[in-house]
């Protein structure tokens, strides 16, 4: 590897940037309206967005009719789809942590959060209590003030700490929650394995955290996918999956799930029309020949 050298390069106007999107090769028909979103959204930004428009990366030459406003539409599908998935995931999420305090305070008691015999790894546990005391201290939620105030434990019962908790703590909860009863109880609701539901929801908060951060979206690989092995083992996805890092497993995912927490929505059709609007990005995502055929888009 070269060595590291300094980062001389100086801030730029609008302008310039407009400049030197068409000194390499980009069509800006008009240039206020690209200045105004260069303003708004920042060059950088875009540049993940212009990146499939580029002939040569090593020259950052465009392909030949690259238009500004190509990229424009490509930046908006992505923000519409980080939105579309916010509100599925708020609604799986909203159920999981409900799944989560009914079943463990049912069979556990009101504090079993605070019993670390019923974590798999203490150390684990230790962390995720270390987490869920953070989360609690800085809640601004009324209930939570007052059973802090009013009770000696040291956290309120669970149906409570669950509305505090991030996606990421309580899929970390669930994975390390020991008695396998409660984890397989938790997971019935959804029709899945407990294995599999850990699993997606561990992806399901790494997905969230892309999405609620602002991050690019539509075609992105995800390191850590639900292992294929397992998540076909509902039948009502029997050869639903791909094997593939990208997007498309997690929509699956996300499909079946809002079948289950939200019957009747209309969340599908909203994402096969904007999906449909934008046919020219799906096989970044992962989309096979024929997806919309497949019984899960039904």
């Amino acid at each position: 590897m070269p060595p590291k050298r300094p980062y001389n390069k100086p801030a730029t106007t609008y302008a310039q940037q407009v400049a030197k999107l068409r000194s390499r090769g980009m069509t800006v028909a008009d240039e206020d309206a690209a200045k105004f979103h260069l303003q708004h959204i920042n060059y950088y930004r875009l540049g993940a967005y212009w990146l499939p428009f580029e002939d040569n990366h090593g020259t950052h030459q465009f392909k030949a009719g690259t238009a500004f406003d190509d990229v424009l539409k490509l930046y908006t599908f992505d923000r519409e789809l980080r939105l579309l998935l916010l509100d599925a995931i708020e609604r799986i999420e909203v159920s999981a942590r409900a799944q989560w305090a009914f079943r463990v305070g049912h069979l556990h008691g009101a504090h079993a959060h605070l019993d670390d015999r019923l974590a798999v790894k203490r150390f684990h546990w230790q962390k995720n209590i270390d987490d869920l005391t953070k989360e609690v201290d800085r809640a601004d939620e009324i209930f939570i003030q007052h059973l802090t105030a009013t009770y000696s434990e040291s956290l309120p019962p669970i149906w409570a700490v669950c509305e505090v908790m991030s996606l990421g703590l309580l899929s970390r909860w669930y994975a390390n929650l020991k008695p396998m009863n409660t984890r397989s109880l938790i997971a019935n609701v959804y029709g899945l394995d407990e294995s599999v539901l850990a699993s997606w929801l561990h992806h399901l908060s790494v997905v969230r955290n892309v999405c609620a951060h602002h991050s690019r979206l539509w075609n992105r690989d995800f390191s850590r996918v639900p292992p294929q092995a397992t998540i076909n083992k509902p039948s009502v996805l029997a050869g639903q999956f791909i094997q593939s890092h990208a997007l498309y497993n997690t929509l699956v995912i996300l499909l079946y799930l809002m079948d289950r927490v939200s019957p009747g929505h209309h969340w599908r059709d909203r994402l096969k029309t904007l999906l449909g609007n934008n046919g020219r990005w799906l096989a970044d995502m992962g989309f096979p020949t024929g997806w919309d055929a497949r019984p899960v888009w039904q």
